[in-house]
């Protein structure tokens, strides 16, 4: 089987059924577009059925897992009728919801930074291991968000807390990888030479054929949502019409 390739995407096939999904836009932060989210859609579907048992999701260079909506595509934001962002929106929301709802088991590798919309990739992912220069922000305020995008109001409150969740939002602050690991954001810290290597041995342990972690995720998930991701991301779309 070939393997699939988009335009600043790469997914590459390890041992174990393990793929490695990397957004690969170094020279922009691997900031995500309309296009970029559209292929992510389309890679988390690929990933569902081609017999992998666990992903890395992670970004290339050192400098950011992703830096969020490329602010170089607000310019054409603003020039789109009401509709035609909402469509914008549903594509990168179902871009996230996607991975969200993998049945496989999803470590994200944070290389960088993780600001905005890849804060919302990293944070749809079941494990989070980052690098000691990583950092994230809920940066949707500083280029005219919500946090309430993309699911991340969501997803946060339940890893930090809603009270936590509500400061960052807010704030859009700055969140280091120690401070990360502290509060629930991150589940362990690594230095940046091997964080990928030991996210892909990650990922090859919940692979294993022996085990069936795609019951246990199905149980945690249902386990912890009074309200469906999909149901808040509805929500959102709501409150903007």
């Amino acid at each position: 089987m070939s393997t699939p390739s988009w335009n600043g995407l790469r997914l590459d096939r390890h041992e174990g059924d393990v793929s490695v999904l990397t957004l690969d836009r170094p020279e922009r932060m691997n900031a995500v577009t309309h296009e970029t989210f559209r292929a992510l859609g389309e890679a988390a579907r690929v990933v569902a059925r081609d017999g992998s048992r666990a992903l890395v999701l992670t970004g290339a260079g050192d400098r950011a897992f992703s830096a969020g909506y490329d602010l170089a595509e607000l310019p054409g934001l603003l020039q789109t009728t009401v509709q035609e962002f909402l469509d914008i929106e549903d594509t990168a929301s179902g871009a996230v919801a996607a991975f969200h709802a993998l049945p496989i088991p999803v470590v994200a590798a944070v290389n960088g930074a993780a600001a905005g919309g890849g804060l919302s990739l990293a944070l749809a992912a079941d494990f989070r291991l980052v690098a000691d220069t990583a950092s994230f922000s809920a940066a949707f305020a500083r280029v005219g968000f919500s946090v309430g995008e993309l699911g991340t109001s969501w997803m946060l409150s339940r890893l930090v807390g809603p009270g936590l969740a509500a400061e960052l939002s807010f704030t859009g602050r700055s969140v280091s990888a120690d401070e990360a690991l502290r509060i629930g954001l991150a589940d362990r810290v690594l230095e940046p030479g091997i964080l990928l290597s030991t996210a892909i041995e990650l990922a090859q342990d919940l692979a294993d054929p022996a085990r069936d972690d795609r019951i246990g995720k199905r149980t945690l998930t249902s386990a912890g949502e009074t309200a469906s991701f999909e149901v808040a991301l509805r929500s959102r779309l709501a409150d903007r019409s």
